[in-house]
Formats: structure tokens, sequence, C-alpha cells
């Protein structure tokens, strides 16, 4: 199998890693870096588990391959301080089994940062990649809602 040297910004640090040609960007995260926050839920980027930012975008990064994210910043839900977003989905119950969460999470601030005032239409059409197999979704809506709310306000 070929190699190749990968060298990532991983959550604001550098990181290099030899990685095979075919390997993907979720197993780059979780294997190779111990950062297993992006979460393997279908393998077929249906369920949005394993979202991460690449350059500030949310991608499913198991659709990624992880020499794609040579020389680029990659952000994972680890990356992420205390936010309001986080801070929601803890108060409105937006967290059952957790599993779905932090592609919940890392979806969301991009939705919040280009529309940081969605209507709920807006906010379940952008969910639409990201599967929740417990909440139902709604408790997930309210807490993106109050978030934009809380930002807001601040």
């Amino acid at each position: 199998m070929s190699q190749h040297h990968v060298s990532v910004r991983l959550n604001g640090k550098p990181r290099q890693v030899t990685v095979e040609a075919r390997q993907l960007l979720v197993h780059l995260l979780r294997e190779d870096l111990g950062h297993t926050g992006a979460h393997v839920g279908c393998d077929t980027s249906q369920c949005g588990a394993c979202t991460v930012h690449l350059d500030g975008l949310a991608v499913k990064s198991c659709t990624v391959l992880a020499v794609q994210a040579d020389g680029r910043a990659v952000d994972t839900i680890e990356g992420l301080g205390a936010d309001a977003l986080r801070a929601a989905f803890l108060e409105r119950h937006a967290v059952q089994c957790g599993f779905c969460t932090p592609g919940m999470v890392m979806s969301s601030l991009e939705l919040l940062r280009r529309n940081p005032d969605p209507t709920e239409e807006e906010i379940r059409a952008w969910l639409k990649g990201n599967f929740c197999r417990c909440t139902g979704y709604q408790h997930i809506v309210d807490a993106i809602a109050s978030a934009a709310r809380d930002t807001a306000d601040a």
C-alpha cells in the first residue's frame, strides 16, 4: 500500500502522521490521533455522526480521505470550548445516548455561523444529513434555536 505523510492543524495544533492512500479522515482522527468524538455510525455518509469541520466547513469525515486533509485545518468536538450551543444541548435535553451529539453540534455550529437566527424549518432542513435514533429531534431543534437566541442576546 502507498504511504503518504499528512500534516493537519487539529483543533489548532499541528499534527503529522503517515497514512495509507485509502484511509478515511474519520479513521485518521479516531485511530491515529486519538480524537474519538467523530463517531463511525454508518460508513455510507448517511448519519452525520462523523461530522467535523475541515477549513471551517462541516464535512462528514467518512467521505474525506485523510490525504485530502493534508495542509488543512481540522476541528473536532474535542476542540470546542464551553459555548452556548453545547450548553443548550444539555439544558434542552438534546442529548440522550450521545452517539449523534458530536456530529449534530459540529453541523449546527456551521448553521449558526451562516445563519445566526434560523427558523425551526431552516434548522430542520440543515439537520437532514444528521440522524438521531433516540430523541425525535425536537429537543435538538429547540437547543439550536435556544443557542441562537442566547448568542444574539450576549
